[in-house]
């Protein structure tokens, strides 16, 4: 089968960073299906991999988590799918990856392609769906319900992949007053076209520019990038027994004790945590991605495509990597068919 792997951590501009290669179709385990990939998302974590993991000894490495497909084979202990299901899923950082034709994962964390969309729009949102979901619900613990509690929802870096949904599901099924941050014209009109009540830009001084539209405090805020060059500010914009969760890896440590003083309490989110342990409760990525794909078909949700790369090869992604890594990117890139 055709996919695209690379055998060394490479910079984006080497054009052996990423090759196509063929490879042998993968087996589904128990609980596996067996995917026809059809289309595929980039994410950060597909450039951090690739820069900071290597290979193992002469195997490539293929990457990728967030693919939609069609279910070609399902293993002997499936119950969830069946032969010709369509479905979306951003799959497990410790198995292959979905830049290939074939793919297997396992049922639990897949949920069905949301009937109102194509392939290459639907693939921009499992990883990114997953990730905002649990970050707002499971480790925010933020409520869903449209009353106002006096809450509200500071997102910083609002206008990239997971911003840009969860801007989305916090202003749609919660009463939060969401605040998003974005530093460009364009990236600031998206962030309110996906319904942030408020956009400001986080490069300037954050204090500054919450007191520019009128708050004082937030409750919660979701640090999407940068955190450790915003982290003081982040103390201090939050109120007393405020929530503060992160996704990325900050470059510097981050003074946990800063946060005593108002009792702010602090959450990791990483969305391949239940698949990477197989925790007990691993199925709720199923059960969420199924959620959203109703929220998506009733029109709640809509798709966070920024860009459209063509066809899945080598040079198509290491054009999303590259921008990706700029840091310019808009939504998400998505790439379809080989």
């Amino acid at each position: 089968m055709k996919a695209v792997a690379y055998h060394q951590s490479l910079p984006i501009d080497n054009p052996q960073a990423l090759q196509d290669v063929q490879l042998d179709a993968p087996t589904p385990g128990p609980r596996d299906l067996l995917v026809e990939v059809k289309a595929i998302s980039v994410n950060p974590v597909d450039t951090k991999i690739r820069r900071n993991v290597a290979p193992e000894a002469g195997q490539p490495k293929v990457l990728g988590w967030d693919a939609t497909g069609v279910v070609k084979a399902v293993g002997s202990e499936v119950t969830l799918f069946k032969v010709g299901d369509e479905v979306a899923y951003a799959g497990a950082i410790n198995r292959a990856g979905a830049n290939s034709e074939l793919h297997v994962v396992d049922e639990r964390i897949v949920g069905r392609k949301p009937s109102s969309l194509p392939f290459a729009e639907a693939a921009a949102l499992p990883l990114t769906a997953i990730t905002a979901w649990e970050l707002l619900f499971h480790r925010l613990q933020v409520a869903e319900g449209s009353a106002d509690q006096g809450q509200s929802l500071l997102i910083i870096g609002a206008a990239g992949g997971v911003g840009s949904i969860l801007v989305q599901l916090a202003r749609q099924l919660t009463g939060l007053t969401v605040i998003g941050t974005a530093s460009r014209p364009e990236t600031q009109a998206w962030v309110r076209e996906l319904g942030a009540h408020h956009v400001i830009d986080h490069s300037k001084p954050l204090n500054e520019e919450l007191a520019r539209i009128g708050i004082a405090n937030v409750t919660h805020v979701a640090s999407l990038t940068q955190t450790d060059q915003h982290y003081d500010a982040i103390v201090e914009a939050l109120a007393p027994q405020g929530r503060l969760a992160l996704i990325d890896d900050p470059l510097q440590p981050l003074d946990v004790m800063k946060l005593k003083r108002k009792s702010i309490s602090l959450h990791w989110e990483l969305m391949f945590t239940r698949s990477l342990f197989e925790t007990a409760d691993m199925i709720e990525q199923h059960r969420l991605l199924e959620r959203v794909a109703d929220l998506v078909d009733a029109g709640t949700l809509k798709t966070t495509l920024g860009e459209h790369f063509g066809t899945i090869n080598a040079e198509n992604l290491r054009r999303a990597h590259a921008l990706l890594e700029s840091g310019k990117a808009k939504g998400k890139i998505v790439l379809e068919g080989f």
